[in-house]
């Protein structure tokens, strides 16, 4: 039921801060990592990744169950809640002394990240009316989202570098405050749509098993695979995922209808949508390291350096959104990854004296024009054919395995480049001299293995997704369901 409410124009900029709030903090902490790891005493690349892997794990496990407890408990209510919670994860994350009460924190905003952002998409699909009103809406929304990205780059950098990392934080505090206080006035109350019950079992066992695994590759970089911490943890994930799938069958109201994997299109989705984030939050992890570690840019050089990544998907989306009814989606779901792969390969090649101009920028470049390719296609091609019920779970899967993929990529990839790094320096005798060679060739291996997630998303998209040009229907639909499969990861 669409909500009257007076001033739609003001609800809508009071929910879309809100969003621009979470986007901004997905980017506004990459560039603040290098001094988070001098500041925090963070040791390894495999710790220092929970700072990024602990938000997304925990924003990626709960949003689903963030959506249903908009319906059940009513939209603004939680929204606040949301707020109220990202707010305060954000000051305590500022006030953080030490590595592991800063990733506990981390993982406290994606908890209240994953309750806030479903309840505030919902509440602006019901003060708008479907049709033009409503894309007009969604339109500005994925604005602001882009520029959240866009902002947060450079603003992580001025902080950083001119104040303190802490404000990376600490900026969230006042646009919570105000967020909560102008909500409270002006967006409406949303009233709850179901009384059904929530399935917040499911939402715990799939989180702790995802998180289990991450925590595992982690252990595999430190200690090795063989080490018993390393596989006792695979085990306990894989069995917390054998405990989701048995709840998920028997629950009356399932967090996840399993039945829905069954259409070709919501698998290869998925899987795409693993896979793609795989390889770009690797990217931006070890770019950010590389800039100010090796390069020795400034925080504000690096924002402004991984700046055009965010300005090539905001423009390739915007173009491709408008032409996608003239081609086969297919086309973009195997040629973005491909131009992903290629730009994963060339940042492979990264020297320890690099110009930005031919070493980093043509890479960045091309790996924004495959992400968007990728972004902009999906959604449409996954919910295809489906109802608009299935489609709203099918886009929350898509924005939760964006999350979730890219949290397991980068453990991964953190993984390849630790072994690569410690078997330079032991071919090389432990020569402290070329330690800094010994860290280029760790990125560069683990580039090459985000390349290869990139090249697995090509083949997926090639050999699983059935696709055909556009109808009418589904570009009519577009718009609400990229809205809900936007995901706050970096520089998106």
């Amino acid at each position: 039921m669409r909500e009257k409410v007076q001033h739609k124009g003001l609800a809508l900029a009071i929910l879309a801060a809100a969003q621009f709030m979470v986007i901004l903090d997905a980017t506004i902490v990459n560039v603040a990592l290098p001094a988070i790891q001098k500041a925090l005493g963070f040791t390894t690349d495999s710790q220092l990744q929970w700072v990024v892997t602990a938000y997304a794990l925990i924003f990626g496990g709960f949003l689903l169950l963030g959506g249903r407890l908009a319906d059940l408990m009513g939209r603004r209510k939680l929204f606040l809640i949301g707020v109220t919670i990202f707010a305060a994860a954000s000051l305590m994350g500022g006030l953080a002394q030490t590595s592991g009460q800063l990733i506990a924190f981390r993982g406290l905003q994606g908890l209240g990240g994953a309750l806030l952002a479903p309840a505030a998409l919902s509440l602006v699909l019901t003060i708008f009316k479907e049709g033009a009103e409503r894309n007009k809406a969604l339109g500005i929304w994925s604005m602001v989202s882009g520029g959240g990205g866009a902002v947060g780059l450079v603003l992580g950098g001025l902080l950083t570098q001119y104040i303190d990392w802490r404000w990376t934080f600490f900026i969230n505090v006042p646009i919570g405050l105000g967020v909560l206080y102008m909500a409270r006035k002006h967006v409406p109350e949303g009233a709850p749509a179901t009384k059904e019950r929530v399935d917040v079992a499911g939402a715990i066992a799939v989180t702790a098993s995802l998180s289990s695994l991450v925590y595992a590759l982690a252990k595999a970089a430190d200690l090795g695979w063989g080490a018993s911490q390393t596989v006792s943890m695979f085990i306990v994930s894989a069995v917390l995922m054998a405990v989701f799938i048995v709840n998920e069958l028997m629950v009356k109201h399932p967090l996840i209808k399993l039945g829905i994997f069954k259409r070709r299109n919501v698998t290869g989705g998925n899987i795409l949508q693993l896979l793609t984030p795989a390889a770009m939050f690797g990217m931006f992890f070890y770019l950010s390291i590389y800039m100010q570690h090796i390069l020795h840019y400034s925080p504000t050089m690096t924002g402004v350096a991984n700046l055009p990544f965010t300005m090539v998907i905001i423009v390739i989306a915007g173009v491709l959104s408008k032409q996608i009814s003239k081609f086969n989606p297919k086309l973009f779901l195997v040629g973005g990854p491909i131009l992903a792969a290629i730009g994963l390969f060339w940042f492979a090649r990264i020297p320890v004296a690099a110009s930005y101009w031919t070493d980093i920028l043509p890479g960045i470049m091309l790996m924004a024009s495959g992400m968007a390719m990728v972004f902009v296609t999906n959604t449409m091609v996954a919910t295809s054919g489906v109802s608009h019920q299935d489609s709203g779970l099918v886009s929350g899967l898509l924005n939760t395995g964006q999350q979730i993929g890219g949290a397991i990529g980068l453990a991964v990839l953190t993984v390849v480049s630790t072994a690569a790094t410690k078997t330079f320096m032991v071919d090389n005798h432990g020569n402290p001299a070329l330690l800094t060679e010994g860290l280029v060739h760790g990125f560069r291996q683990g580039f090459v293995a985000a390349a290869f997630f990139a090249i697995a998303a090509a083949l997926v998209a090639l050999f699983v997704m059935k696709t055909h040009k556009p109808t009418k229907s589904d570009l009519a639909n577009q718009a609400e369901n990229d809205a809900e499969a936007l995901a706050a990861v970096p520089g998106v």
